[in-house]
């Protein structure tokens, strides 16, 4: 019962290989992906309120992990229904799109259970290597191969990345004897005053900070997207880098916040993350190389709120990368459906947007104003926890610092709202949308207004889920209203 939603996408995976050894069988492996989002959501809510350990302690079952499988189902299904024609997509490979996408959404599944160092790296290959392959999925137009420099881009920055992550995990390795993070606490406190443990933790944290695209492991994020097809994107763009928050919060658990110099170094590079992905993306003409640059931008939202080393910056972390997994699919959906031939999308071609689709100009202000961080949406909200849990723990200078950078990125958020709402395009071409299309708008819509509007309880859940995990006993500040009592009121 414990491994329902993994029982669950192996019993995709397993209908998804049998479908591709057959030809055309793109609409069907889609019709699978939808069924294995769905049984994923449904067998990771049955199991909201169970706790064990399996594998010989080396993965965890609780509240943690089944609230983020939770929200990678949701995130994966509304991603399959964003995949709907796959324009850009070769058509022999279609049906082995959606296997290598799940096999992605696997890895990721059982990553956030992972709490040994051997498992972790596992889980961290099986949801990397998928994404090499689907990046150079994308069919080769007339003087474009865009695709397949993106690819090698990604994976040479990925394995480097590895690289570096499995060298700081042998530092930890040798000096506490043990993979597990479960007991690797106890057993690395006595040496926490060595610089080397800080460099092994740095170098630890480096592998998961490609995956979340923070400065400097950031330079293959506006190439990938841009020569990635527009659905791969999306996939790369979301659901890794709320795996990755995840595992952050287990690592970062094992030091404290007395480590002056790690907590320096966490506000430089969320610093740096910020001003570079916002200063960089405002002379973006291309929609997804200003996403990606946003993306770095964001990327350093979350580490700041990691500054905070308590479980209130952990809890608001893991709540800002859920909306944002929903923010960027919104701003994704309208990509793929206003470029109808799978070419990049620039910004002037949004022009016309509000006569051509008004519901697809919907989306886009939900997503873009979530990003901006304008209220109610659930961007705005997270921001919001961040704050409140950086302020509390007297990291003044990095509070201004996130709301400067919040004002900055709300000036190329609004030319994506000028194009579409305030432009007309020389031909308004009108953009008939499915009925799944449709529901998929609303749906993301309805999400991220309330996340923003009712967040209690999605922020209580976390904060009780990052509790379990860690051992702990918090004072979480809330959301709305004063703090709970003995909790820090900024």
């Amino acid at each position: 019962m414990n491994f329902l939603p993994e029982l669950a996408l192996s019993a995709g995976l397993l209908a998804l290989f049998v479908l591709c050894l057959g030809d055309d069988r793109a609409r069907w492996a889609r019709r699978v992906a939808g069924l294995t989002a769905l049984g994923v959501v449904v067998a990771a809510a049955a199991t909201l309120g169970r706790e064990g350990l399996l594998f010989d302690g080396a993965y965890r079952v609780d509240l943690f992990s089944q609230l983020l499988k939770l929200v990678l189902g949701a995130g994966y299904g509304a991603w399959v229904l964003l995949s709907d024609a796959l324009p850009d997509v070769r058509p022999d490979v279609r049906a082995e799109f959606y296997l290598f996408a799940t096999v992605c959404v696997a890895g990721l599944v059982t990553l956030v259970s992972c709490v040994d160092l051997v498992a972790l790296v596992v889980a961290l290959e099986l949801s990397s290597f998928p994404l090499y392959a689907l990046v150079a999925m994308r069919r080769e137009a007339e003087g474009r191969r865009a695709q397949m420099e993106a690819a090698m881009k990604y994976m040479v920055f990925g394995i480097t990345a590895t690289g570096i992550l499995l060298f700081g995990m042998s530092y930890l390795f040798g000096f506490t004897g043990t993979t597990s993070l479960l007991e690797m606490p106890g057993r690395l406190e006595p040496w926490l005053d060595e610089p080397l443990v800080w460099v092994a933790l740095v170098l630890t944290w480096g592998g998961l900070f490609y995956k979340l695209a923070v400065f400097p492991f950031h330079f293959w994020t506006p190439d990938v997207y841009q020569g990635a097809a527009h659905e791969v994107a999306a996939l790369v763009a979301t659901l890794p880098k709320l795996g990755a928050a995840a595992v952050l919060v287990r690592l970062t658990a094992l030091t404290s916040p007395d480590s002056h110099a790690l907590v320096v170094l966490l506000t430089v590079l969320a610093v740096a993350s910020m001003l570079y992905g916002n200063l960089i993306a405002l002379w973006q003409t291309d929609v997804k190389r200003l996403l990606g640059f946003s993306g770095i931008a964001q990327a350093g939202y979350a580490v700041a709120a990691l500054v905070a080393w308590n479980e209130a910056g952990y809890a608001a972390a893991l709540y800002y990368l859920t909306g944002y997994v929903f923010m960027v699919l919104a701003c994704f959906v309208v990509v793929c459906r206003v470029s109808t031939d799978g070419a990049n999308l620039a910004v002037h071609e949004l022009a016309g947007l509000h006569r051509r689709a008004p519901l697809l100009m919907v989306t886009l202000l939900a997503g873009v104003f979530a990003l901006a961080g304008v209220p109610p949406f659930v961007g705005f909200m997270g921001k919001l926890a961040i704050l409140k849990a950086i302020w509390a723990q007297g990291h003044v200078w990095l509070a201004i610092a996130l709301v400067i950078n919040s004002a900055i990125a709300a000036y190329y958020y609004l030319v994506l709202v000028r194009e579409a709402c305030f432009r007309d395009a020389e031909a308004l071409v009108p953009l008939p949308l499915s009925p799944a299309t449709k529901g998929l708008c609303l749906g993301l819509i309805v999400v991220t207004v309330g996340l923003g509007v009712a967040p209690g309880r999605v922020f209580q859940s976390l904060s009780d889920g990052v509790v379990a995990t860690l051992g702990a006993r918090p004072a979480v500040p809330s959301l709305v209203g004063p703090s709970a009592p003995g909790a820090p009121n900024p």
